[in-house]
């Protein structure tokens, strides 16, 4: 399919998607996010894809946030529609991939843009990003998840803080909260996030699907039983059964 608000690059096991709007920092509008899903469920049915990065053009900015234009006009009902759209469509189908997605985010991370990156299950940040949920200064508050994926990742507190204040937080303080995993250069960034995803696409598919569903449920009281069910169904597939024979024999498996 061709796209006009992203690219989409497939190097050997590794997609790339960038969200390619420039001229407006790379904001979110319905359009991209419909595009994203598009893209997003492409990948999930690509046996050849084993990792997934999201990142945005440019140096400036990863997304900047939602497209406010768009909000217009809105009433109480089409606001919820919108969310829920947003929630259905693409930030829970990327939480819930059968592979992972780490995001790259080079540069601003705002409103939406940080809700896309939380959804992901791996953030890598160059040193320029700030990252931050502005939508109290507008009379609105998170409405893609940011309310919910922000406590579990940083904490009940820090979380409030950052909601209520709408201040922006450096890369290095993102790093410290445990909102991203690490920092480099604006000029790294793009690189080390391919040797991430270059290692996790050398093990197990099968057992990375797995591993995701459990750990999605891990602040939930069904997670011990779906690590427990996870762990058994693995038994069952061909992956285990090389990567236990590789093992036996010395050998590299052959996922």
């Amino acid at each position: 399919m061709s796209y006009e608000n992203i690219l989409l690059n497939k190097e050997d096991k590794i997609s790339i998607i960038t969200i390619n709007r420039p001229e407006s920092l790379n904001a979110l509008n319905t359009q991209t996010i419909k595009e994203l899903s598009t893209a997003i469920d492409e990948l999930n049915n690509d046996t050849t894809c084993r990792a997934v990065i999201i990142t945005g053009s440019g140096e400036k900015s990863f997304v900047a946030g939602a497209d406010i234009k768009e909000f217009t006009d809105l009433g109480q009902k089409e606001a919820e529609e919108l969310a829920r759209n947003g929630h259905n469509s693409l930030f829970n189908k990327i939480e819930n991939m059968n592979k992972p997605v780490i995001a790259a985010v080079n540069g601003f991370a705002l409103g939406g843009g940080l809700e896309l990156a939380m959804a992901c299950h791996i953030r890598y940040a160059s040193e320029n990003a700030k990252l931050g949920l502005p939508e109290v200064t507008l009379g609105l508050i998170p409405g893609y998840g940011g309310t919910q994926r922000l406590p579990k990742l940083v904490g009940k507190g820090i979380a409030n803080e950052m909601i209520f204040s709408a201040k922006m937080i450096t890369a290095q303080k993102a790093k410290e909260i445990g909102l991203v995993n690490e920092v480099y250069s604006i000029e790294e960034l793009l690189t080390k996030t391919k040797e991430l995803a270059s290692l996790i696409a050398r093990n197990s598919p099968m057992a990375i699907a797995k591993a995701i569903h459990a750990v999605n449920l891990s602040d939930t009281e069904k997670g011990f039983d779906a690590e427990i069910k996870a762990f058994g169904e693995v038994f069952e597939l061909d992956d285990k059964k090389e990567g236990v024979t590789a093992f036996i024999e010395k050998r590299k498996p052959n996922f």
